[in-house]
């Protein structure tokens, strides 16, 4: 019994992280709110998302301003990605999104959807990695359980018009396998 408990918890170290509360979380910081760290989520096109596949037609504010509408076609290929403060991948991979979103400009679209999380945490968070890139705010995790995820991050490839075309289960290790994911799946040479 023992041994398949062990195996449990190496599979969740493994897979990612869970949406329990890590002790190594930043407290937020006092000075600043999250709408002054977190950058607005820019307009979106009126056009209703198209395509076999599509992420749940959900919205969400953008703490920075704005919202994010995944019923709505993003007018450019957007790369959507789950995390949470309490994560230990996605406090890693946090810094190669950022790089990435720095590379693509206006031609790939970054969005996070902090998932799980306080918003204080995850400003104070995106504040100490220096985050530029919009998140959307989903403190419940609606994404996540109409999803049916558990565990971050998860990454997602939505071309101009809304169609989701890949998804990437847990981190991404450089920024030269996120520039080969968009190169591959969404058709964009950076």
């Amino acid at each position: 019994m023992r041994r398949l408990a062990l195996g449990a918890v190496a599979l969740l170290a493994v897979a990612g992280c869970s949406s329990g509360e890590s002790p190594g979380v930043a407290a937020p910081s006092p000075t600043s709110s999250p709408a002054e760290v977190l950058a607005a989520c820019p307009e979106q096109p009126a056009a209703e998302a198209a395509g076999a596949e599509r992420l749940p037609p959900l919205s969400f504010d953008c703490p920075g301003g704005g919202s994010l509408d995944l019923a709505r076609a993003p007018g450019v290929p957007m790369v959507v990605n789950l995390w949470g403060s309490w994560c230990p991948p996605c406090r890693e991979e946090m810094p190669l999104l950022q790089e990435f979103s720095e590379i693509a400009g206006d031609q790939v679209r970054v969005v996070g959807v902090i998932s799980k999380d306080g918003l204080p945490q995850a400003a104070s968070f995106a504040e100490d990695a220096g985050v530029t890139f919009p998140s959307a705010f989903d403190g419940d995790g609606e994404l996540m359980a109409e999803l049916g995820l558990n565990v971050l991050p998860f990454t997602y490839f939505v071309d101009a018009g809304g169609a989701l075309v890949h998804t990437e289960a847990g981190p991404v290790s450089s920024v030269d396998e996120l520039r080969g994911l968009v190169t591959e799946h969404l058709g964009v040479q950076l």
